[in-house]
């Protein structure tokens, strides 16, 4: 494997994760969950690791907790296709145990990749493993979630995990209220007119 800069193509970062054996988890995988959506989204969704069926299928949250993802994101309007979706790690987790510190460190080059790719205006942690790692702090999923963010110019919004939540009471529990609401907080800054510092100056007209 080449060294994972920031400076390649979301192309590049994929292939090179495709092969990637930096940590454990690429020993037991069926394949690597890079990532899926639109490389210009406005939101990108991360979460902790690809599940059983992640792994068969290449794609992350396509399982029961994906299934609730999309759900939420029709809610507002939005389509899987128009967002970006991936993880802290792109390899499952063996019994889908919680990643390992040095495993999430190991993928955070493609982490970052990603991001500085795609280059969202909002990031959605899903659960406490992604919003430690964007946050860069030890914080509890519980104590933050729905609060807004400023990371490196992007706004990040903490939210529970869907599987958390279908764990938690499925629907009708007080963690699917809490997760709804995040959403309509999703809705509110997308619909937000973007900053003007924010455009580039040829699409002001400057040059």
């Amino acid at each position: 494997m080449t060294e994972v800069t920031t400076t390649m193509t979301l192309q590049e970062l994929g292939a090179e994760a495709s092969g990637c054996t930096k940590c454990r988890l690429s020993g037991g995988r069926t394949q690597v969950v890079f990532g899926v959506g639109n490389p210009d989204a406005d939101v990108m969704f991360i979460g902790e690791g690809p599940g059983y069926h992640e792994d068969k299928q290449g794609e992350p949250f396509v399982g029961a907790a994906g299934q609730l993802l999309t759900k939420l994101l029709g809610e507002i309007g939005l389509r899987r296709e128009q967002v970006w979706i991936t993880n802290v790690v792109r390899c499952r987790p063996p019994g889908n145990r919680d990643p390992l510190p040095d495993e999430i460190e190991a993928c955070r080059p493609f982490t970052e990749g990603t991001i500085e790719n795609v280059r969202p205006r909002v990031i959605v942690t899903l659960g406490n493993f992604a919003t430690r790692v964007i946050l860069d702090k030890a914080v509890s999923i519980s104590r933050v979630r729905g609060q807004r963010f400023i990371v490196d110019g992007r706004t990040v919004i903490p939210t529970f995990h869907p599987a958390a939540v279908l764990h938690g009471g499925g629907e009708a529990g007080s963690q699917m209220t809490a997760l709804r609401t995040d959403f309509q907080t999703i809705r509110q800054i997308v619909a937000e007119p973007v900053p003007v510092a924010a455009v580039p100056q040829e699409q002001l007209g400057l040059f």
